[in-house]
């Protein structure tokens, strides 16, 4: 795996290049400069645990025969400055599916997803606490 990052703009506007071509910008914080064009690295972070996340918990839903209608994970992390750096300490994935969907094989396919098979959140959980929560037509699922 391999990704190119290329300054496209003065100060720090960055495009992150894959394999396939496929294309990414990032921006620092405007507090030291950045404009405001793309998502920070930390952000990226938490979106590919939420991506990560999400491919898995559709694939298995799918895989199940389950409608899923609509779909949305947020995330939300919470950091801590380390020496001269900062970690996530806390990183929270709400999921909120509409459909047809046994509420259970949600939970599972959750579950699944965050505890067993998705890298990011695998990797993540080195330095932070992942949890979640599911949410079917509305309805958090205990």
């Amino acid at each position: 795996m391999k990704i190119v990052v290329e300054r496209k703009e003065e100060k720090f506007v960055l495009e992150a290049r894959n394999e396939q071509g496929n294309t990414l910008i990032m921006d620092a914080d405007e507090k030291i400069g950045g404009k405001g064009k793309g998502m920070r690295p930390m952000q990226l972070l938490l979106a590919a645990a939420g991506g990560c996340s999400s491919i898995d918990v559709l694939l298995i839903l799918s895989k199940q025969k389950q409608e899923v209608k609509s779909y949305k994970v947020e995330v939300e992390g919470e950091k801590e400055k380390v020496e001269d750096h900062s970690e996530f300490r806390d990183i929270r994935l709400s999921f909120y599916l509409e459909g047809n969907i046994d509420p259970q094989k949600a939970l599972n396919a959750v579950r699944l997803s965050v505890e067993k098979y998705c890298s990011v959140s695998k990797t993540l959980e080195k330095t932070a606490k992942v949890s979640y929560a599911v949410f079917v037509n509305g309805k958090e699922v205990k």
